[in-house]
């Protein structure tokens, strides 16, 4: 008897560089398992591939330049429930990692993983099953039990939180603009909302209070 054809698991890629989309590419194409049915370079284009697509995996980048990977992951999550979605970031786990699995993400990678790493979180995804890396499942069991005030941060939006994230990064509200190709007085309006959420008068505060809850390097 022959054996059983291993079934193809189709990952769809999010990613707005298209050196980084080839590169997930090249690493699926290593796999006899999984293949790369398809890919967009922002988060309209993302939407779409998820409605047309029919891919069992989603490898969605946190950061795209016309709405952030959050708010895509939450449209896609209510509209796919089915479909899988790991984020992917350039950032620590520590930054976005629990508000990206709290929105419905399947997981969270830097993508600085080696791609074993990566691979092994696509099928942990396509079974229908979380992927935790260590150093996060310690942070989610710190976090666990720990009695205390919601801190001012989880206060904020996803577009709040990233503007915020951005200015104690040192970047000003023209490089923020122009990184999420929105108008810097849409910027301005995000770094208004989060001084007074945090209850904070300036944007030395805010890079204080980012440092101290190790929110930026």
């Amino acid at each position: 008897m022959s054996k059983k054809a291993i079934a193809t698991i189709k990952v769809l890629i999010a990613d707005d560089h298209a050196i980084v989309r080839e590169g997930l590419r090249q690493i699926c194409a290593g796999t006899k398992d999984i293949a790369v049915s398809g890919n967009a370079a922002n988060g309209s284009e993302a939407i779409k591939l998820a409605r047309e697509a029919n891919g069992d995996v989603m490898l969605l980048d946190i950061v795209l330049p016309d709405r952030s990977g959050i708010e895509i992951l939450k449209q896609i999550r209510k509209e796919h429930p089915q479909l899988p979605v790991l984020m992917l970031s350039i950032h620590r786990e520590d930054q976005y990692a629990i508000r990206a699995l709290k929105a419905g993400a399947a997981g969270f990678l830097n993508k600085q993983v080696a791609p074993s790493e990566l691979l092994a979180a696509i099928r942990q995804a396509a079974s229908g099953r979380k992927y935790i890396s260590p150093s996060l499942a310690q942070e989610l069991a710190n976090q666990i039990g720990f009695d205390h005030d919601t801190p001012l941060h989880e206060t904020l939006s996803d577009r709040e939180y990233q503007t915020m994230v951005m200015i104690a990064s040192g970047k000003t509200v023209s490089d923020i603009a122009a990184e999420l190709s929105l108008s810097v007085k849409t910027i301005s309006m995000y770094r208004s909302r989060v001084l007074v959420k945090m209850k904070m008068r300036h944007n030395a505060e805010l890079t204080h209070y980012a440092l101290k809850n190790k929110l930026v390097e």
